[in-house]
Parts: C-alpha cells; structure tokens; sequence
C-alpha cells in the first residue's frame, strides 16, 4: 500500500505531498481540476505510462521542465521516477537505479477502471491479451523474460521472412527457439486462466446475475504450432509476418455460443468488465497472499447509482488501497467505505 505520494510539475497539478489511507482515497472536484491526473501520476509511477496519452511526455506540466513522481510504501519501501523532456527515464528502487519497471510493477501491482477500460471488450485481441499478461506477469516471475523471447524469435522470423532470398537454415533455428518460448508462455498463461477464470465467474454472477456467461483463452494457433507456422508459410511469406502464435493470443467472454459485446447492453458491459477487473484482484490475493491497487476514475458518470454501490462493494472487499474520483463530494455516500481519507482538488491545488 502506499502510505504517501508527492508529485512535481505532472500535467496542471500543483506541487503536492499526500499521506494516504491503506484503505480509500476520495479526490472530488470539477472536470478539469487535476483529480485524475493524480490517478494518472500513481500509474505512472507504477509502470511508466500514462493510460490517457501515449505520448509520455504530454505529462509534464506546460511549465515546467520534468515530472518527479515519489512513493513512501507501508513496508518502507521507496520508489521515485524522473523524465526531463527529451531524455530517459531515471527510475529509482530504495535508491538503486532500475533499468526498467519489471521491479516496480511487481510491487505496485495496478488496475485502472475508466471510461477507456469499459472498451475492453469491444476492442482487438491486444488489449484483451495484454490484460490476461498482466495477471500472468504478477503470478510467474519467469513469464516476462520468456516473453520477450517470443517477441525476439518473431522479430526475426518476420524479418526473414521478409528477404528476397529466404535463409531456411536461420529460419528453421528461429522457428525452433520460438516453439519452445510459446510453449512455456502458453503454459504460464493456461495456468493463472484457470484461476482467473474462477474469480471471474464469481464475480460476474454476483454483478450481474446471468449464468451463461462464459470466458474463454485463445492461444494465438490450432493444434500444433509447428504445423500452423508450416502450413501458413505461404501466407506468411507474403505478408512479411506470422500469422500463428502467443502474439496471437486472445480472452473471450461469450453469453452463450455468442459474442458477449453483441448481447449485453452498454451498462452490462461495463459490469462485466468490472467483474473482470476485480477478478484480477481476487486471483492475485489468492495465489500470492498480495492486494492491488485500484485506481478507479469518475465511475459516478459510468454506472447508475445500483450497480456503482455493486463495483465499490467488490473492491473494497478485495482489502486492497481504492483511489477513486468524482466531480461532486456527495457523489459516491451511499458506497464509499467508512476510514478512508477524501482530498478536494481544486485548480491543481489539492486539499484534505
């Protein structure tokens, strides 16, 4: 859990320093006044991304010249990130230099719930497949590394592939290496499926009550991967890239023998993506004793005042940290849990 937060020249907040509660955190204000940039700032800080820009430096305040974002955790515990414009990242663990997040990922384990993540189910396979990884990344220490090898051997069979004179020799010791990566991250993800699976089942009964909701992993190929990467060469070859693989890879969730995002109205979407959120807090508390942390923006604009109080049920019985916005103070009384800590933001200027 975070147990502070201090932030410097991100987006149009104001210079700030937060002690917050290991339970809820409410920021209330209007559209624009920086609350969820303090959401923003936390992800950030946690993965090295933004989940509302891909252009990371659109961040820095227009003033200002870098971002610091710091974290004090309840097991002492500290993380800091710098980026100056045009230059790296200088990413910071207990005072060692970190050459990526793999580290820091681990321990703040997030999930953010808005307005974008209710396209999940609407959306390409990748965001779908990422969301699974995250889980996988969380519950296997190997997986990233053995992903990466996946993402490795197709760069370089895709690039063969691309030659005007094929080189089979190549081909062929790429194409074995890559077998044996998507094998052991097919593997990583079948398992933690599984657990996922269960949760969300759970879940999704209890937020929506229908029983014949089903989801489903797709590996990325049929049968055995050799043959696909053999029978689809032609295709292949002309294209410039494989077709069969784990960067193939897709989660289904299907009312029946149909799509779900063809039968669901657009509210039970979104609790049907809830339910698929919190299901990643259940399965990893199970398999690792470990809690996320929720980062959950203006859900007052995204469900009716029913199935709000369902979400915020479920996430704060998860025993995780909640960071949740809403532009009015009153927004979320009849389901906010009692022992959190509310701050108003105001102008970027934030205030207990």
């Amino acid at each position: 859990m975070l147990s502070a937060l201090q932030v410097q020249g991100f987006r149009n907040l104001a210079p700030l320093r937060l002690q917050l509660s290991p339970s809820t955190n409410f920021i209330h204000g209007a559209n624009g006044s920086g609350k969820t940039s303090v959401l923003e700032a936390i992800y950030f800080l946690a993965s090295g991304k933004s989940f509302r820009s891909s252009k990371i430096e659109s961040v820095i305040g227009h003033e200002a010249q870098e971002i610091t974002v710091y974290c004090e955790l309840e097991s002492d515990t500290r993380i800091g990130v710098r980026k100056a414009r045009r230059k790296p990242y200088e990413l910071k663990l207990d005072g060692g230099n970190q050459t990526n997040w793999d580290a820091v990922a681990s321990i703040i384990p997030v999930q953010i719930l808005d307005a974008s993540a209710f396209a999940l189910l609407e959306g390409g396979p990748s965001a779908r497949r990422k969301f699974l990884d995250w889980g996988v990344f969380h519950v296997e220490p190997s997986f990233v590394l053995e992903w990466r090898n996946t993402r490795k051997c197709l760069a370089n069979r895709n690039h063969l592939l691309k030659q005007s004179s094929l080189d089979s020799g190549q081909l062929g010791t790429w194409e074995r290496e890559l077998l044996r990566a998507a094998e052991r991250v097919d593997s990583h993800r079948v398992s933690y499926f599984d657990r996922l699976r269960t949760a969300f089942l759970g879940n999704v009964n209890e937020l929506i009550g229908r029983s014949d909701l089903t989801i489903e992993y797709r590996r990325g190929w049929k049968g055995v991967l050799l043959e696909s990467l053999r029978q689809g060469f032609e295709s292949d070859r002309k294209a410039g890239f494989t077709h069969a693989g784990p960067h193939r890879a897709d989660v289904e969730v299907k009312c029946g023998t149909r799509l779900a995002v063809e039968v669901l109205s657009r509210g039970q979407q979104k609790m049907l993506v809830s339910a698929l959120k919190i299901a990643q807090g259940d399965a990893l508390s199970e398999m690792l004793d470990k809690r996320c942390v929720y980062l959950v923006d203006d859900l007052a604009a995204e469900l009716d005042v029913s199935n709000r109080d369902k979400v915020m049920d479920r996430l704060s019985g998860l025993g995780g940290q909640l960071f949740v916005t809403a532009i009015e103070e009153n927004a979320l009384d009849s389901c906010l849990p009692r022992g959190g800590t509310a701050f108003h933001v105001e102008h970027g200027i934030i205030n207990n």
